[in-house]
């Protein structure tokens, strides 16, 4: 949910006017909406190269996974971890374009971990991918909005360890 959301459900609750700390938040949130707008139509351009050099650096990292045996061993396996980092670079987005984590959160770890377990996925594993997955992104970004993207990889990957 965006600043704005929230800072107006909070003053309906209450009954009450957007206090002017509040608005002031409004303001923050509206003076980085073009850096935001920027960072997800970068990350949504350069999807296939990032999931590209993050799947090949984790590979790279542990070959265990495309060894046979290995949950992305086979063709089959190792497209389904492909659009799961697809997944996840989407989902970063949408919490940048919110400048809040709560999209992350409501539409992709609640339940990850348990997901994952059930399909026999070592969840250790997802945590070095999608660690593979932030390096990647954040080398198509300026440093400054690297920064700014940073936490929200965190943030998941925080989750799901």
């Amino acid at each position: 949910m965006s600043v704005v959301s929230q800072v107006i459900l909070k003053a309906d609750d209450q009954l009450r006017y957007p206090s002017s700390g509040e608005l002031r938040s409004i303001g923050s949130f509206l003076e980085t909406g073009m850096q935001r707008i920027r960072i997800a139509e970068s990350l949504a351009e350069n999807e296939k190269k990032i999931v590209e050099k993050a799947s090949k650096e984790l590979w790279r990292k542990r070959p265990d996974f495309i060894a046979p045996g290995g949950n992305a061993f086979g063709q089959k396996q190792r497209a389904l971890c492909l659009r799961d980092y697809g997944w996840y670079l989407r989902l970063i987005t949408y919490g940048v374009l919110a400048g809040d984590k709560g999209p992350i959160e409501t539409i992709g770890l609640i339940g990850v971990k348990e997901m994952y377990n059930a399909l026999e996925v070592p969840v250790a594993g997802m945590v070095e991918a999608v660690r593979c997955l932030k390096d990647a992104a954040l080398g198509v970004l300026t440093s400054e909005d690297a920064e700014a993207t940073a936490p929200y990889f965190d943030y998941i990957i925080q989750a799901m360890s």
